[in-house]
């Protein structure tokens, strides 16, 4: 069974079954449309032919809903439409507009800062209805085709190996190990970091199994090469059993002690990567962690493994190319040219050394030859 920290499931079906038939505040129309489409996505039908195929996961039917339901009630506010397939895409480039430059604010008075995301789900929605109109024989426009999805990178806080060391030996005993199995890991956390179990770990804690139920991509094996004796000393010290979680933590509870001791120990300065140190959280430390792997690994496709990435240009998204230096050195100044030039000499060289050694060979062998019939010779004369 895998652990829900934010209990993503729970909170679908407690929805699902309060709702029944109708979203309220919302009209017949656009309730049977996101209905119908948050249903099919639960079980995986209908799905655009570019996305993944199969059902979603809670935490994105949640993420659907809650923003579909949002779009609808504010199309309602702001054009009348009691159908959300009524828009038309001159209202919806202004709506999405709107949100970017702060014309329509979040609830706090604030500018929307993941406007990207809404527009995301409404394409995601839109093609789930092209595709089932498809099916019946009617044929709708993509609108949604010249939507702007690109986004601001959220900032982060960036920890090199000497602060991450120092942020460990001010923390609490039981933190020091949590902190440096992330940092060592790179795994994403809570949700794969909550479901590791005594038993994943192998070769007396130097590897470490992350199972394909608990990840996001595929399941891995990756190497502990920094934290293995603690964790191995903290399994020991708590006597945890082999199917035993390895840590029971509540995510918000970690988060703030982490702001807490990131704010004590280096203040309210700015990291490299833009955000504050007092904003530290677990999900920082997967950043942190391939930016201490990458400048380590020889190759892209073995980082990639570790970390549960299909992609190269998530590399770049995580380190931002952070704590890198330039390892170039004078002997890579030889164009292969130039290699294939001194190797040819090597070569020819390394011939004329075995030449060389035949006739010292032969050469010794003539010489021993000579003394053989000296000393024949002054026998013969001795008698």
């Amino acid at each position: 069974m895998k652990l829900d920290p934010y209990k993503h499931e729970l909170r679908y079906f407690n929805w699902k079954s309060k709702i029944g038939n109708k979203l309220p505040e919302i009209s017949d129309s656009s309730s049977k449309l996101i209905l119908n489409y948050i249903f099919d996505m639960e079980k995986g039908l209908n799905v655009s032919s570019v996305n993944k195929k199969g059902s979603r996961g809670f935490p994105r039917l949640n993420n659907l809903r809650q923003r579909l339901i949002f779009l609808c009630k504010k199309f309602q506010e702001m054009y009348d439409l009691d159908d959300i397939s009524k828009i038309t895409e001159e209202q919806l480039f202004s709506f999405f507009n709107s949100m970017r430059n702060g014309e329509i604010k979040t609830l706090d008075g604030k500018t929307y800062k993941s406007v990207a995301d809404y527009i995301k789900v409404f394409k995601s929605f839109w093609h789930w209805y092209q595709k089932v109109n498809k099916k019946n024989g009617n044929g709708i426009i993509d609108i949604t085709e010249d939507l702007d999805t690109s986004s601001e990178k959220p900032k982060w806080v960036y920890l090199d190996e000497d602060q991450v060391k120092k942020l460990c030996n001010k923390a609490k005993p039981e933190y020091r190990v949590f902190i440096m199995f992330l940092f060592d890991t790179g795994m994403r956390a809570p949700s794969e970091l909550i479901n590791i179990k005594v038993s994943d770990f192998l070769d007396d804690y130097k590897e470490l199994f992350i199972r394909d139920e608990i990840s996001k991509t595929f399941g891995r094996r990756i190497k502990l090469l920094i934290s293995s004796e603690l964790v191995r000393d903290f399994v020991k010290e708590n006597n945890l059993e082999q199917d035993d979680y390895l840590f029971k933590i509540s995510p918000s509870v970690v988060n703030r002690y982490l702001r807490r001791l990131a704010l004590k120990v280096f203040g309210e300065g700015v990291s490299l990567a833009g955000e504050k140190y007092s904003n530290l959280t677990m999900y920082d430390f997967g950043h942190v962690s391939c930016c201490y792997w990458l400048p380590r690994y020889k190759s892209e496709s073995a980082l990639k493994y570790r970390f549960d990435w299909k992609k190269s240009d998530k590399i770049h998204y995580y380190s931002e190319l952070l704590g890198m230096k330039d390892t170039i050195q004078e002997e890579d100044l030889l164009i292969d040219v130039t290699k294939t030039e001194i190797e040819k000499r090597l070569i020819s060289s390394e011939r004329d050394n075995e030449v060389l050694k035949e006739r010292v060979a032969s050469m010794e062998g003539q010489m021993k030859e000579i003394l053989g019939e000296v000393r024949n010779i002054t026998n013969r004369l001795d008698r």
